[in-house]
């Protein structure tokens, strides 16, 4: 079975109870706040999980949401419909975006990163999609710069992988492979292990 494959039935298995085990509020607002969102601007949230991201977002901008699985998409439109937003909610693979080049002002990359297979393919489509001046978030787990996954760590990661997530990839590398710039980092819960950067387009 590929990865992709797997991330689709993993995550159809979380999706009932995964509000319950992951929000992340506080850092999900602080986020929409770093990207001072305008009236009128286009935002993708790429990998939208439940939707919870909605909650966020000012009113007055243009949401795309895309997940690669359905049952999490279908969620995202119940939650768009309970907030009485409109929101263009599809399935689409984070590595190949079925979307325009710069067309977006701001993305939000919220627990995906660490999830997706080839992190660098999926951040270089969230890079292309956006507009020269663009912004990105980036809400993930990831190793601090500098340092190499601990033993323990490694370790746990062989469990982390097959249930949700990979616990030992680190943010600067992957950005450094592609234009975007590195603006703002901060931590986001559990004594850092939790991270949201604000990245932009040149």
């Amino acid at each position: 079975m590929d990865a992709l494959a797997w991330n689709r039935i993993r995550y159809t298995l979380i999706a009932p109870v995964y509000d319950a085990v992951v929000r992340m509020d506080a850092h999900r607002r602080r986020a929409a706040a770093l990207l001072d969102l305008q009236a009128g601007e286009r935002v993708l949230v790429d990998g939208c999980g439940t939707g919870a991201d909605l909650d966020h977002l000012p009113p007055a901008v243009h949401v795309t949401a895309t997940d690669l699985t359905p049952a999490m998409v279908e969620r995202t439109r119940r939650r768009a419909a309970a907030l009485g937003r409109p929101v263009d909610a599809r399935v689409m693979d984070a590595h190949s975006l079925d979307l325009p080049d710069a067309s977006y002002d701001a993305v939000l990359l919220h627990l995906i990163l660490a999830v997706v297979p080839d992190p660098l393919a999926a951040l270089r489509e969230a890079e292309r999609v956006l507009r020269p001046g663009g912004r990105a978030t980036v809400l993930d787990k990831w190793v601090p710069e500098g340092a190499h996954p601990s033993l323990l760590r490694r370790a746990a990661n062989g469990v982390a992988r097959i249930v949700a997530t990979d616990i030992t990839r680190q943010l600067n590398p992957l950005v450094a492979r592609t234009s975007l710039v590195i603006e703002h980092r901060e931590a986001a819960g559990m004594g850092g292990f939790f991270s949201l950067a604000l990245l932009r387009k040149p």
